[in-house]
């Protein structure tokens, strides 16, 4: 249970939401991996990372799997409605349009996704970051061409700019013999290679934009700080507290951190939730939600620790209404059927 959180990454760029002369709305941009995908990868037709199955989504909207990774909202979701921002929907959505990202930004985040275009590719398709960072540059031009360059600029500039992913790169990845990097790199020279991989995506393909890792990532944040002076970068860490919440669950109102609240008999790692699956009984005590993705109620614990060490407030003064509280089955069961 403690391989994904022991490398969860989380940084937010917020670049120049004041902007002189221009009330744009502030909308999200978000780049990440199955943390963040908000349904992306359900319309990759041949992926392998999919939450696509009961019971995902159970306690989000209509109850139905709606392509996040959990039982309710994710981390972005939570951090967005505490600061008064839209939850922007996803890249793939066949209902996204122009005027839909000027009013909510857009969600390219992909379950399986890394840093490096390797990662995660047994899962066949996947949007790596590159790959999101493309898709991005594709957006820019489709609202230049709908609003003009300079107000589409403006636009862009007042954004803010979410990326959090990077435990893919090492448990889809450089901790699996299976990949060559495993071989070629050790512990040292892998962190670097991510770094150097980093870098050159944000100063070659969108200065807005920055993410990193841990230690490694505060640096790289500086040297770039000082190399693009009109964009601000404010990293989170959530290694302490989520490593806390794991080894001291009950401090943070949590019972259980070893095991998934949505389980397949004994069987373990059970992978993924699925319609046979058992779920627990009480879903707001459980830290996880299936083996590698954290509930509605660990994600809005790491929201709230992001949000403090980040210094965010509401964007217009006021939160957005609050989501409806989980709905909590009396006592473990085995998951209804969708029909029933």
């Amino acid at each position: 249970m403690k391989n994904f959180l022991v490398v969860l990454t989380v940084m937010v760029a917020i670049l120049g939401i004041a902007m002189d002369g221009y009330n744009c709305k502030v909308v999200q941009f978000i780049f990440g991996d199955s943390l963040s995908d908000v349904g992306n990868n359900k319309y990759l037709g041949r992926s392998l990372a999919q939450a696509s199955l009961p019971w995902y989504g159970i306690d989000f909207g209509n109850g139905l799997p709606n392509g996040r990774f959990t039982n309710g909202r994710t981390v972005a979701d939570i951090i967005g409605d505490l600061t008064g921002l839209p939850r922007p929907p996803a890249f793939l959505d066949p209902s996204l349009t122009e005027d839909i990202i000027l009013e909510n930004g857009v969600n390219y985040a992909s379950g399986g996704g890394g840093i490096l275009n390797e990662t995660g590719s047994y899962f066949i398709q996947r949007f790596s970051l590159y790959k999101q960072i493309e898709l991005f540059q594709g957006t820019i031009e489709l609202i230049r061409s709908k609003v003009g360059k300079k107000e589409a600029d403006k636009f862009f500039q007042g954004s803010s700019y979410v990326v959090a992913l990077g435990s893919n790169d090492f448990i889809n990845n450089y901790l699996m013999p299976l990949y060559g990097d495993s071989w070629t790199y050790n512990d040292e020279n892998f962190i670097t290679y991510l770094m150097e991989t980093l870098e050159a995506q944000l100063k070659d393909r969108a200065n807005q934009l920055a993410l990193s890792f841990n230690q490694a990532s505060s640096k790289l944040l500086e040297d770039l700080s000082a190399k693009l002076p009109n964009a601000s970068f404010k990293f989170g860490d959530a290694y302490d507290v989520v490593n806390d919440v794991i080894t001291n669950p009950y401090k943070y109102g949590f019972n259980n951190s070893d095991s998934p609240c949505c389980s397949l008999y004994n069987i373990r790692p059970a992978l993924t939730c699925t319609p046979a699956s058992t779920l627990c009984g009480d879903r707001s005590k459980y830290v996880f939600w299936d083996e590698y993705h954290p509930t509605d109620s660990a994600n809005e614990l790491v929201a709230n620790e992001l949000i403090k060490k980040f210094g965010l407030t509401p964007v217009d003064g006021k939160p957005n209404p609050p989501s409806p509280s989980p709905v909590l089955p009396p006592a473990p069961v085995v998951a209804p059927s969708p029909e029933g």
